[in-house]
């Protein structure tokens, strides 16, 4: 078993640049350089964002599953963040506190700036000043962050269930998902035309 392409450590920041601008690209093709777009998911006029997200999420689970039952990828070599509960929620809220406020996540906002919108450029000011201040004060909170540590653990480990059921369900849930936020953008749309 072994991975499906691997590239030397020259070549991979190159590759990772060509990445990078086809990911900005795609972005900025599908409009998600614009704030009215990202923060529309909050508002429940457009649901865009959340249906690429969980396309981009089954894709991805469902390469990664094949990939390893043909022996192209090699699961236990792929690296896995550790999962820390407290700092996991906290900064889960604070980063959808950003999304709901400035209209972008880290990577739309470079995307957006990269075009020449001003407010994803202040957007990426306030990241990179939020980003030294947890530098800076890390001390004062680094027990909190680093407790409740679950180590690398995944989520259908956790609730006790096969990689093949998980994902079964998780498209499941992504399906209905589709549906009910197709339903709520008819409705908002009905209520915005009213007025």
């Amino acid at each position: 078993m072994g991975p499906f392409f691997t590239a030397s450590d020259e070549w991979s920041f190159v590759l990772a640049l060509v990445i990078g601008i086809a990911f900005g690209y795609v972005l900025e093709s599908a409009g998600f350089s614009t704030s009215r777009k990202l923060a529309g998911v909050f508002y429940g006029y457009d649901f865009t964002v959340l249906r690429v997200f969980f396309t981009a999420a089954i894709t991805a689970a469902l390469g990664l599953f094949y990939f390893d039952y043909l022996g192209w990828v090699d699961f236990s070599a792929l690296f896995f963040n550790q999962y820390y509960i407290g700092a996991t929620l906290v900064g889960g809220a604070i980063m959808g506190l950003g999304f709901v406020i400035g209209g972008f996540c880290p990577g739309t906002s470079a995307c957006a700036a990269a075009i020449g919108k001003l407010d994803a450029m202040v957007f990426i000011v306030g990241v990179t000043i939020g980003a030294l201040f947890f530098d800076l004060f890390y001390p004062l909170y680094s027990e909190f962050y680093e407790s409740g540590n679950m180590g690398d653990s995944k989520i259908n480990e956790v609730l006790g269930l096969s990689k093949e059921l998980f994902l079964l369900f998780f498209i499941v849930f992504a399906i209905i998902a589709f549906y009910v936020t197709t339903k709520i953008q008819q409705k908002v749309a009905q209520k915005t035309q009213k007025y």
